[in-house]
């Protein structure tokens, strides 16, 4: 019962997300969404970690498994994709690298901001 409230929680900030973005006119996923309402949540104490964390736990582990049907319809559009397949590989890999070092940095920076509050 436990992992169903947990479950119902996160597709109701998902859900959040969803409202969002049909109300917004930003052109902003309704995913990214429900992750900053998950964020904000957890940050201000509104939702403890404990009430989503086994199930969310879950759910990163399966990731990879919800990737297999994206793949599957990259076969299918192999002929589209052929083109312009090197543009795709640079962007991926240059994505890929600017990701990498914005994530390293913010890291760093909260790192360093918390050992400061420690002082």
């Amino acid at each position: 019962m436990k992992y169903i409230r947990q479950l119902f929680i996160i597709l109701f900030i998902s859900f959040a997300g969803e409202l969002l973005k049909s109300f917004l006119p930003f052109p902003v996923p309704a995913s990214i969404y429900g992750l900053v309402i998950m964020f904000l949540c957890l940050e201000t104490g509104l939702l403890k970690l404990e009430a989503v964390k086994e199930t969310a736990k879950y759910l990163v582990e399966i990731m990879p498994l919800l990737f297999i049907p994206a793949g599957a319809g990259l076969l299918n559009a192999w002929g589209v994709l052929r083109p312009v397949l090197l543009q795709i590989a640079v962007i991926v890999v240059v994505s890929t690298i600017v990701v990498m070092v914005v994530s390293g940095r913010v890291t760093q920076f909260v790192i360093c901001r918390k050992k400061g509050k420690a002082k």
